[in-house]
């Protein structure tokens, strides 16, 4: 155990130093997934993000939902979440967001091959400028993920996860909107409790000009089931 908790630290650690030396934005995660059913699970997550400055987080997200295993590998889940923007520490943007989700997993091997496809909906309010706007986006991931020391995913295990992500909004222009790329490491520590981290590239398309972010994700994940069998989800960065 000892072990474990100087290797979270270890790489927590390295992750700051190397963000605060290369001014690299923030993303912090903590996830907890609830199976209180066979068929039906719940999921929750709760995120920081340091844009402007590593050190400080001027962007939150508090979000969850309900999923359904309609098969072990294809996932229907439905969700709602309050978001906001920070700038000059005072509120700049609040959302509210409900989508639809649906994850078909195909394996190959070792290897799982996640699709995520997610449709939202997103109601904006500008507290300084008293002004309300709406969204429809729709996003696409691929998340590739592989356990490099066992056969699967179980307590000890080390994993690599990788995956790209498309966004398009139908109320505006572009209609291509952002591409994520991330890369990254995972361990599960125990049947409850695991994390993850890695790099992530964000480009933003807009017609004022696109924009990159380069963010260290570090999340730590959650899982509740009192199944004999079980199975362990790492949603990624979000």
């Amino acid at each position: 155990m000892k072990k474990r908790v100087a290797f979270v630290l270890i790489l927590f650690f390295f992750f700051k130093v190397s963000a605060q030396e290369n001014h690299i934005s923030s993303f912090s995660t903590l996830t907890v997934t609830y199976k209180f059913h066979p068929k039906f699970f719940l999921y929750g997550e709760g995120q920081l993000r340091g844009i402007e400055d590593y050190s400080y987080p001027d962007y939150y997200e508090i979000k969850g939902g309900i999923g359904y295993n309609l098969t072990k590998n294809h996932k229907p889940f439905i969700g709602l979440g309050r978001y906001g923007n920070y700038k000059n520490q005072l509120m700049d943007k609040e959302e509210f967001r409900v989508w639809l989700q649906d994850v078909i997993d195909v394996k190959a091997g070792k290897f799982k091959f996640e699709n995520r496809f997610r449709a939202e909906k997103s109601w904006f309010y500008e507290p300084q400028k008293d002004r309300h706007s709406d969204r429809i986006r729709l996003r696409y991931r691929m998340n590739i993920s592989v356990p490099l020391n066992a056969e699967s995913v179980k307590p000890g295990t080390l994993f690599a996860n990788a995956y790209d992500e498309v966004f398009f909004i139908t109320t505006e222009n572009p209609l291509f909107a952002r591409n994520r790329v991330y890369g990254g490491f995972g361990y599960q520590i125990d049947h409850t409790f695991g994390i993850a981290s890695g790099y992530l590239w964000q480009r933003e398309f807009a017609q004022s000009g696109n924009k990159n972010l380069h963010f260290l994700y570090l999340a730590l994940n959650i899982t509740i089931d009192g199944a004999e069998e079980k199975h362990y989800e790492f949603p990624g960065a979000d």
